[in-house]
């Protein structure tokens, strides 16, 4: 694909002497400028603090794409994303979705009974520290029949991110309000509730603070030997924790397991 210049300028040009703007026009502005560089179906741009609810700030879905990518997603799925831990992280830059993954995630239940349903070939992302412990993610994404990023074009995703990045800290800054709006909404004193949830999740189901750090790494689609390198522990203990967490839960599968972890989240 060549790239538009004209669009692209134009998009660039109405950046020029803004010093502020409204979220949905940033989207726009950024959609249009991706859009004369590279080919993609859809673009979100989600913030990420700490691992509250994510909050989505821009994207072109439709009417029922957006219950699958923007509202399913917030309601527990995005905790076993790996987009959501690179922001934590966080990781600046632009990176595919395989590049993240775990090395079993296009195995993984979540991947299965999620992702799948999102009919993507592929994501890339620009990650964004824009204040403390706050991340903006843009993400391109590309479905099935369109197949997955040339390698010219992710390269040239690559170049234009510092002006991405700059164009964001100037225009996407000052998120907090947003959250902390997001917070009382659920209700005076829930704070605490909110921010620990996915911490607490498998405390109420008496697990140990090991076999609760394995379970999320095999949700995530971690293996047992990605598991044991970043624990420091063998392979042979991780399945034996697996196996003991299996019989306190009173389940002999992953399907099982996920199912617990999204109940027990939306409890909280």
């Amino acid at each position: 694909m060549s790239v538009d210049v004209e669009a692209l300028f134009d998009a660039f040009r109405q950046f020029i002497g803004r010093s502020s703007m409204a979220p949905q026009e940033f989207g726009e502005l950024f959609h249009q400028s991706m859009r004369a560089m590279v080919k993609f179906d859809y673009i979100v741009v989600f913030a990420y603090r700490g691992n509250e609810r994510p909050i989505d700030i821009y994207s072109t879905f439709d009417v029922d794409e957006h219950v699958i990518f923007v509202s399913m997603y917030q309601a527990g799925p995005y905790l076993l994303d790996p987009f959501y831990h690179t922001a934590r992280a966080p990781k600046p830059g632009v990176w595919r979705m395989r590049e993240l993954a775990p090395d079993r995630f296009f195995s993984s239940e979540y991947y299965r009974t999620y992702y799948v349903q999102t009919g993507l070939a592929e994501e890339v992302g620009f990650f964004v520290p824009v204040e403390a412990g706050i991340t903006i993610v843009l993400s391109l994404m590309r479905r099935g029949e369109t197949g997955y990023f040339p390698a010219q074009e992710l390269a040239l995703l690559r170049k234009a991110d510092p002006l991405v990045a700059t164009l964001v800290r100037q225009y996407c800054s000052g998120l907090g309000h947003l959250f902390d709006a997001a917070v009382a909404k659920q209700g005076r004193g829930r704070r605490k509730v909110q921010l620990n949830a996915a911490d607490t999740v498998w405390r109420d189901l008496n697990l140990t603070d090991r076999e609760a750090a394995i379970i999320e790494l095999v949700l995530q689609g971690h293996s047992s030997e990605s598991i044991g390198l970043r624990l420091n522990i063998t392979t042979g203990t991780v399945k034996v924790h697996r196996r003991n967490v299996y019989r306190k839960l009173g389940i002999s599968s992953q399907t099982q397991l996920l199912s617990i972890y999204l109940k027990k989240l939306n409890e909280h």
